[in-house]
């Protein structure tokens, strides 16, 4: 650490304006990712849909709305390493503010599907390019604590969308979403591009923002492989146990109902808990590797408590998705480890594509959940899925390169 550094200097850097706008930014993406999960019901009950209807045509909105999230996580992370940080932290926020307020007006479920395409495609690019942007301004030593900043931060906004739902009509929810991001535009000035960037950009003859190269090169595509390994628990989490978390319920024998929009927000305050400290372990620890596999065995061990230890009310439900949610609250490492572990000239596009990747892998979770239930209780169904996850999860972190305290003005060849 270097001596000159002091805790005034620290908070300094800390409280700068790139890290309160990509905090707030990734404030503002959560909550615009979450909304729809959370008014889907009464958005498509007064657009005059059937119970039949809504459940089919929601499922559909969400899996465009994914699509939008891959697409746009492959090209905004090109255009972060080719235009910038900065050109993807402003751009997507533009895109996804417009798009929820266009939600606000929607008439048609068609429409409505387009939109939340758009909406994905503009929320794909927040997180990967603030925390590229963060990790490059900041002091290495300080980088952990900065990245868990954003993350906690910005997590805070899947609580406040839903209680924004629980106060306002679905429609004026998105207009609140929508004003948001557009009120963080009036914050870019003073948010400077990141100098190891810029070191790089009139450099010509080095190519960037190539996606296609992490593939071109088996160490490059196995660390980014086992970058995405590493987040699969975080969304077992959240796309298994909490989202089906009226289905455990029910399995557990609990006789209040579960309402998954209640698990998945208490998860959400955990997890943003476990954010906010797991750059402080990190910084303790003096390494990546070992705060994110605590905090995985942690999550393992609470999944068994949520699974196999006969929870027997809603409260109890609760209260372990909230220790669930703490326990991912690696996340923001799981995202800095990704930016880490590749040069300037690929580090937006890996940071960028990594966490949409595991999104991504939702589906293919959900596909499994489904397929086991044809053999298994729904416990056990939980329980392969997470079994699964687990084993990938804790095969990367054991097995990648050590990131903290890496120097991150270097190039991918």
């Amino acid at each position: 650490m270097n001596t000159l550094e002091t805790p005034r200097s620290n908070l300094s850097h800390l409280f700068s304006a790139p890290v309160i706008v990509a905090a707030l930014g990734y404030f503002v993406d959560i909550y615009d990712l979450l909304l729809f999960g959370i008014v889907r019901l009464p958005s498509l009950a007064s657009l005059g849909l059937s119970e039949t209807e809504i459940s089919l045509t929601g499922a559909s909105i969400l899996n465009w709305q994914m699509t939008g999230l891959l697409i746009g996580g492959i090209l905004w992370g090109i255009l972060g390493d080719k235009k910038g940080r900065l050109s993807v932290l402003f751009g997507s926020i533009i895109t996804y503010s417009l798009a929820n307020i266009a939600c606000g007006f929607v008439q048609d479920p068609t429409t409505y599907k387009i939109l939340r395409f758009v909406a994905g495609v503009g929320l794909a690019g927040e997180l990967g390019a603030g925390i590229t942007l963060v990790s490059e301004i900041l002091p290495k030593h300080l980088r952990a604590i900065g990245t868990s900043l954003v993350a906690g931060i910005g997590l805070l906004g899947a609580i406040v969308g839903y209680f924004t739902v629980e106060f306002f009509a679905w429609r004026n929810a998105y207009f609140i979403g929508g004003g948001l991001g557009i009120s963080l535009l009036l914050l870019r000035i003073g948010v400077f591009e990141s100098g190891i960037f810029e070191g790089v950009k009139s450099q010509k003859h080095i190519t960037k923002g190539n996606f296609f190269a992490l593939f071109t090169n088996k160490d490059r595509f196995i660390r980014y492989l086992k970058c995405i390994g590493i987040g699969l628990p975080t969304w077992f989490v959240i796309g298994i146990l909490a989202t089906f978390s009226n289905e455990f319920g029910k399995a557990l024998g609990i006789s209040e109902p579960i309402k998954p929009g209640l698990s998945i927000m208490w998860c959400y305050v955990g997890l943003s808990v476990g954010d906010f400290l797991s750059g402080f372990l990190s910084h303790w620890l003096e390494s990546r590797k070992k705060a994110v596999f605590f905090m995985m065995s942690f999550t393992l061990i609470c999944s068994g408590i949520y699974l196999y230890t006969g929870i027997k009310s809603a409260s109890s439900l609760y209260t372990v998705a909230t220790l669930l949610g703490f326990g991912i609250g690696y996340w923001a490492m799981f995202v800095t480890i990704g930016a880490e572990q590749f040069g300037t000239n690929l580090r937006a596009t890996a940071a960028t594509t990594v966490p949409n990747m595991v999104r991504g892998m939702v589906v293919v979770m959900t596909t499994l959940f489904a397929t086991f239930k044809g053999s298994f209780s729904v416990i056990d169904s939980g329980a392969l899925v997470g079994l699964i996850c687990f084993i990938l999860g804790f095969y990367s972190i054991l097995t990648i390169p050590e990131t903290h305290g890496r120097d991150l003005d270097f190039l991918e060849e």
